[in-house]
């Protein structure tokens, strides 16, 4: 059987129609199928290689750490390298209330570690979340997604979860002497890249403040550079009581952390003692690459050149069947008038060598998430052959 036939047979599928692209190996902002045709990587396998694939850096992290070892205990008992000083550089990323990394393997474990940690810490059980908001697939994480279709076959699931509307201040009054935590995305991934104003980001952290509610925002998607700052509330002059990241964090390993205070993040060492524990959470190869990944987002400036290039998408995406496009940094939403419309253009793109794709609460429309090291030139041309493939589908 050839490896098509292979994949379909035996391994778990996620849908009745996958792409079924054999990739051999990928390079900065291309992947490169087993006859060589190269494809302009436009999502970054769903915001990971927010440097690229293969950074070189990346890679000597990786291989410099398995020449020296690979996992050796639990994370939270041995002192390694890796870990702690990944910790650090993060911590110094982050305000100073923002010190304390517990490093796991996922956004949706991510997800989890901080609805623990806010139960724990509040002795509440309420959690708030917003409708179109996702935090990942786990049960803890799917109980406080915001679209029903999503969640109705693996229900029950967790109790005392509430949604309401993101951006909306009246829905604030929501959060109360009940409430353990607001879980927000800083900008809505899935909901296809939506925003909220600053007053109320604003209003938001007063009215968690004012109830003892921990303020989690979720940045799996967001952070690690990928809308011009390292942190996308940076940007609303708000700081949370807790962060999760993931995603680009790896610059293309498996990691994700949820960050706190020194102090919040104490009550899972106690009543009970290990209140929140990881086999591979933060394992060592995996924290390298999230570590070079951090030093090559410092050092060689690839956020300085985010606005420029999301304004210059702006401007060639251009075209009646284009209805709008939004955008935080390079996080951005192509919207089109329909699915169906857009799975033509997709599928037109991937013939021609663009890797694209749709939001999982916005099918129709299209996301563009580069690697921050896409150049002008290749954002040109992905836009021109963006509107090539909508004339090409177009009736």
């Amino acid at each position: 059987m050839n490896h098509r036939q292979l994949f379909l047979n035996h391994l778990g599928q996620t849908s009745e129609f996958p792409l079924l692209l054999e990739i051999e190996r990928a390079e900065g902002q291309y992947m490169y199928d087993k006859e060589g045709k190269a494809y302009l990587d436009l999502i970054s396998g769903i915001g990971v290689s927010t440097i690229g694939h293969r950074h070189p850096a990346v890679i000597k992290a990786i291989k410099d750490q398995v020449d020296k070892h690979l996992h050796l205990m639990v994370y939270g008992e041995f002192v390694t390298s890796p870990q702690v000083k990944l910790a650090h550089a993060i911590s110094n990323l982050l305000p100073d209330t923002l010190n304390n990394v517990f490093l796991v393997n996922s956004g949706s474990e991510a997800t989890e570690g901080a609805i623990k940690l806010a139960k724990r810490h509040t002795n509440r059980s309420k959690i708030i979340s917003c409708h179109h908001g996702y935090h990942g697939s786990t049960t803890g994480a799917l109980s406080i997604a915001g679209h029903e279709d999503l969640k109705h076959p693996f229900r029950p699931l967790l109790p005392d979860t509430h949604l309401f509307r993101f951006g909306n201040h009246e829905d604030l009054d929501q959060i109360d002497q009940h409430t353990a935590a607001v879980i927000i995305e800083t900008v809505q991934g899935e909901a296809g890249v939506r925003l909220a104003d600053v007053d109320y980001f604003k209003a938001l952290r007063a009215r968690c403040s004012a109830m003892g509610t921990l303020l989690v925002f979720d940045e799996i998607q967001c952070g690690f550079g990928r809308t011009g700052k390292f942190w996308a509330f940076e940007h609303y002059g708000v700081v949370p009581d807790v962060l999760l990241c993931a995603k680009g964090m790896g610059g293309g390993m498996p990691i994700g952390a949820f960050i706190s205070s020194k102090d919040i993040m104490h009550d899972l060492t106690h009543d009970p003692i290990l209140g929140h524990i990881t086999t591979f959470g933060g394992h060592p190869v995996s924290a390298a690459a999230a570590l070079a990944t951090v030093q090559v987002l410092q050092n060689e400036g690839l956020m300085d050149g985010v606005q420029m290039k999301e304004q210059l998408f702006h401007s060639l995406l251009i075209h009646d069947r284009i209805l709008g496009v939004r955008s935080k940094g390079l996080m951005m939403a192509v919207e089109f008038e329909s699915f169906e419309f857009l799975d033509k253009v997709i599928h037109q793109l991937l013939q021609d060598g663009i890797i694209s794709d749709w939001f999982l609460f916005c099918d129709h429309s299209m996301r563009i998430a580069p690697p921050l090291t896409i150049t002008t030139d290749e954002i040109k041309m992905a836009c021109n052959k963006i509107l090539q493939a909508i004339d090409i589908v177009s009736p």
